[in-house]
C-alpha cells in the first residue's frame, strides 16, 4: 500500500462515529482523540484520551476504535493506546457539556427543557411502583427514545437489581456518570452504599441527595425522565415538586379499594403543588388461570375509582392509562434483571407495559390537564 492510501480525515472521520459508551458523543467531539499516526504500509496507531484511569469501559472504547478504524480501506494493522485526561482537559470537557456555570444546575427544571418527567408515585407500599418504572423506561428506551430512571426510594432502592446491574458511576470532575442498562441511564443510591446497608437519613439528607442526582448526574438529552418515589406523601413527593415543578405525576394502584384509597392521597398531593397528574396504572389486576378464567386477587375497579375521583378532584381528566395483570413473570423479571417488556414482551402483562409506555412516550408536554391552582369554589 502506498503512503497516500489511507488519509488522516478518513481515520478522523471513522473515530467521528465512535460514541463514549458514557457520555453518548462521539469522541472526536468531547476531545478524546490524543493522536493518530500512520505508517507507509496503512498500519494506525491511536492514542485515547479516557475521562478518568479507572474508566469502567476502557476495554469498549478501544474495541469501538479498533473495529471503526480497521472498517477504513486501505488500513492495514491497528493500534490503540490509552492516556488520560488532566485536570484542564476534564474542566473543558465539563464546560462544553454542561456550561460554565460553577454550580450545578437541574437541567429538567430550565423553561426550555423538552424532558417528560414522570414522577411514579403511590400512597403505598408493595403496589409495584418499581416494576412499573423500570418496565415502562426499558420500554421507551427500546422505541428508540432517550430514557433515565432516578432511583428516589432512597430507603427501598431497587432499581439496579431489577434492571440488572450493580455497575457504580463514574465521576468526571463534578460531574457523575450514570451506568447505562437495557439502554436505559440511571442513578440510585444503591450505587453508593457497601452491600446492602440501609440508607439512615434525615429529609434534609434525602433532598440533597435528589438535588444531587438530578444536578450532578450527567443525563444528556434526555426524552424521559422516570422518578421511581418512595410510598406516600412525604419529604421525597415535596423536594421533586420544589426541584422539578414540571414534573407530571403518575399514580400506581392495586384493584383493592383500600390501596385506591391511599393512591388517591398520593396523587391529590397534585393539588398543592400545582402539578399535572399524567394518569393512573393499576397493576396485579387479575390473576389469569390456566383454564382461561380471571381470579380478582384483590378485588376489581380500584385504578377506575382512583381515574374518576382525581378527575374530580383536580378537574381535569386524569385517565386510567392501563391495567396490568398479575404474572409471577413480571416479578421473576425484576430478580433476573430483564423487565418482561423485554423477556415477554408479547405476554399479556408485556403487552400491557408497552401500550402503557407508548401512551406516555406520545404524549406532548402542554398546559392541557394542568391545574391552574385557581380556587373554584365560591365564598359566600
Amino acid at each position: 500500500m502506498g503512503a497516500m492510501a489511507v488519509s488522516e480525515s478518513e481515520i478522523r472521520s471513522a473515530l467521528s462515529r465512535v460514541q463514549d459508551p458514557e457520555i453518548r458523543k462521539p469522541i472526536t467531539e468531547l476531545g478524546m482523540v490524543k493522536s493518530i499516526d500512520i505508517d507507509a504500509d496503512g498500519n494506525v496507531a491511536v492514542a485515547v484520551y479516557l475521562t478518568t484511569a479507572g474508566c469502567p469501559l476502557r476495554t469498549e472504547i478501544t474495541e469501538r476504535v479498533t473495529k471503526a478504524v480497521a472498517d477504513v480501506a486501505g488500513v492495514g494493522a491497528v493500534n490503540v493506546t490509552l492516556d488520560v485526561m488532566n485536570d484542564e482537559q476534564r474542566t473543558e470537557l465539563r464546560k462544553s457539556l454542561r456550561g460554565d456555570s460553577t454550580e450545578p444546575v437541574i437541567p429538567f427544571a430550565q423553561p426550555g427543557s423538552l424532558t417528560r418527567v414522570y414522577a411514579v408515585a403511590s400512597g403505598k407500599g408493595g403496589v409495584g411502583k418499581s416494576s412499573v418504572t423500570v418496565n415502562l423506561a426499558a420500554a421507551m428506551a427500546a422505541r428508540g427514545l432517550s430514557v433515565g430512571v432516578l432511583d428516589a426510594d432512597i430507603y427501598g432502592h431497587s432499581i439496579p437489581r431489577m434492571l440488572g446491574t450493580d455497575a457504580k458511576p463514574t465521576q468526571v470532575e463534578r460531574m457523575i456518570m450514570p451506568p447505562i442498562a437495557h439502554d436505559v441511564k440511571m442513578i440510585s443510591i444503591a450505587q453508593f452504599t457497601q452491600g446492602n446497608t440501609p440508607v439512615v437519613w434525615r429529609g434534609p439528607m434525602l433532598h440533597r441527595a435528589l438535588q444531587q442526582f438530578l444536578a450532578d448526574v450527567f443525563w444528556g438529552d434526555l426524552d424521559v425522565l422516570l422518578l421511581d418515589l418512595p410510598p406516600g406523601t412525604g419529604d421525597v413527593a415535596i423536594s421533586v415538586a420544589q426541584l422539578i415543578p414540571g414534573a407530571e405525576i403518575l399514580v400506581v394502584t392495586t384493584p383493592q379499594q383500600a390501596a385506591a384509597e391511599v393512591a388517591e392521597r398520593a396523587g391529590s398531593i397534585a393539588l398543592q403543588t400545582r402539578q399535572r397528574i399524567a394518569g393512573v396504572v393499576e397493576n396485579m389486576s387479575w390473576l389469569e388461570l390456566p383454564d382461561g378464567t380471571r381470579m380478582d386477587v384483590f378485588g376489581t375497579g380500584g385504578g377506575q375509582a382512583v381515574s374518576e375521583r382525581l378527575t374530580r378532584a383536580v378537574g381535569a381528566q386524569v385517565p386510567l392509562l392501563g391495567q396490568i395483570p398479575l404474572d409471577p413473570a413480571i416479578r421473576e423479571a425484576g430478580d433476573a434483571g430483564t423487565p418482561i417488556v423485554l423477556s415477554a414482551p408479547d405476554s399479556a402483562a408485556g403487552t400491557a407495559l408497552r401500550e402503557i409506555a407508548e401512551k406516555l412516550a406520545v404524549r406532548r408536554r402542554g398546559l392541557a390537564g394542568m391545574s391552574l391552582g385557581i380556587d373554584t369554589t365560591r365564598h359566600l
